[in-house]
């Protein structure tokens, strides 16, 4: 079966352009260069699914007409990848019911400290806040069932925080990366379609650059590699000039195809 994604959100966790800066990215005229922060919509036959609930996902749901979510995958708990989750209840009221979210044991016990009011029952007449079901990845690594669709999924940590990468068919989704083992090259083995993260040209603590995410996906034997999370300190048109062909900065409304 075929699917696709669409990028919603390919900036870093400040967006671009970032509040008060001046720089030239920040004040282009290059749509490419205007990134909401990360997130995608994963479409396969009539589900649809969404990666990550950042800051602007009220913005990115009304540019891209969303009405209807079967799912939420969540790849981990920072701020710019969950702070949306409150805007998810109109679509509660529109769906009638709860919101299925697939997620890691630690980012459910993060979300319950966090957003604890999601979980609590509701006296009747009471205003609703927005509601989620939560399945969670029984380990490290493997495949779940979720929504219908076989979805594999595997861990790696950033400082202290356990993020997971998601793949559906020859799909890869693998975000905020910058230490990892060597088995993840195992499980992304076969991917033809991969998004990944890479914050800026120069080397980051938490985040691949350019050049490494470009080897990362080398590694991977990926056709074709789009990055996300990425700064103002990165111009889509040169990041063009200083990436191979078959690495290329994504941007916000971008979307593909891919086998499920």
């Amino acid at each position: 079966m075929r699917g696709s994604f669409l990028f919603l959100g390919t900036g870093a966790s400040t967006g671009v352009p970032v509040v008060g800066c001046s720089c030239a990215v920040c004040h282009s005229i290059d749509t490419r260069n205007v990134r909401l922060r990360p997130s995608g919509l994963v479409r396969i036959g009539e589900k649809t699914l969404l990666i990550d609930v950042g800051p602007d996902f009220r913005q990115q749901a009304l540019k891209t007409k969303i009405s209807h979510l079967d799912g939420l995958l969540l790849t981990h708990t920072h701020y710019d990848h969950i702070a949306g989750i409150d805007e998810l209840r109109v679509l509660n009221f529109w769906q009638k019911k709860p919101i299925q979210c697939l997620l890691s044991k630690e980012s459910l016990a993060e979300l319950e400290i966090r957003y604890n009011y999601l979980f609590k029952p509701h006296a009747p007449g009471e205003a609703r806040t927005a509601q989620i079901d939560c399945q969670t990845l029984p380990d490290e690594s493997g495949m779940v069932e979720f929504k219908g669709i076989q979805i594999g999924y595997t861990s790696y940590a950033q400082g202290n925080m356990k993020v997971n990468g998601f793949r559906i068919g020859d799909f890869a989704y693998i975000s905020d990366i910058r230490s990892h083992g060597e088995e993840i090259f195992a499980f992304l083995e076969g991917v033809d379609r991969l998004v990944l993260s890479a914050l800026r040209a120069e080397p980051s603590r938490a985040h691949f650059s350019l050049e490494q995410a470009a080897e990362f996906a080398h590694k991977v034997k990926a056709g074709q590699t789009w990055l996300t999370h990425l700064s103002h300190s990165v111009d889509h048109g040169t990041a063009c000039e200083l990436l191979p062909a078959d690495v290329r900065p994504g941007y916000d409304g971008l979307e593909f195809f891919f086998e499920a």
